[in-house]
């Protein structure tokens, strides 16, 4: 099995821009382009406290570990669980420093409510990929919180799911290694996008050389 070396490793979080837009990801971690806009900074304010690796959380047979720094050599990628939950249980894994052994559950965190793409279950899905491989452990489901709805989304972490992570996490590996930035594919959703002033989608379009001559030469001529 191919294992990436540690300075190929991309961020994880990408994986959510990469679902969303993949000329967005692009300026983001090719161009390192970035802008902010009300939604990123809800988002930032929300994960202020579940990356806080200061808070130490322990309810019974439940440790909440913050902000876990996590990787996968064999998907080259690297980051950090907004929350793990490790539940004791008697056929989880040894935890350094805790008696017993514990089975680790991912909670992401997200500001808004539920989204009809799989950005955020495909970046859940990699994180307890990552977990799997670094603590020789099976996880069978993951949690996403919405901020919005206050509510728990249990998501089930199946066989297909993990292959669409395989393959759009070599498709990102794929596009960093040759600096390419894709071209523009307008949507409802670049009204939605932090990078709209950046990215230009309307200037990006590439139209026809031909309306373009007829537009901007043969008006003038007339």
């Amino acid at each position: 099995m191919m294992e990436y070396k540690e300075e190929d490793f991309l961020l994880l979080s990408g994986i959510q821009h990469f679902s969303f837009c993949k000329r967005q990801w692009a300026l983001i971690h090719i161009e390192q382009q970035w802008q902010e806009n009300l939604r990123t900074i809800e988002g930032e304010i929300l994960h202020e406290k579940t990356h806080d690796t200061t808070i130490k959380e322990k309810r019974g047979d439940l440790i909440v570990s913050r902000g876990m720094a996590i990787f996968s050599r064999t998907l080259g990628i690297t980051g950090a669980c907004d929350v793990v939950e490790l539940h004791k249980a008697s056929d989880g894994v040894d935890i350094f420093g805790r008696d017993g052994t514990y089975k680790p559950i991912p909670v992401e965190y997200k500001r808004g409510k539920p989204k009809e793409d799989e950005s955020d279950v495909m970046q859940l899905c990699a994180q307890a990929m990552c977990l799997e491989e670094m603590l020789l452990c099976e996880i069978s489901e993951g949690f996403l919180f919405y901020g919005e709805t206050k509510r728990r989304l249990k998501i089930i972490l199946d066989d297909e799911l993990r292959q669409r992570v395989k393959t759009i996490v070599k498709e990102m590996h794929e596009l960093y290694d040759r600096r390419y930035t894709p071209k523009v594919k307008l949507s409802k959703s670049c009204k939605a996008c932090s990078l709209t002033e950046v990215c230009m989608p309307k200037l990006c379009k590439n139209p026809s050389a031909i309306n373009y001559i007829k537009k901007n030469i043969l008006e003038v001529e007339e």
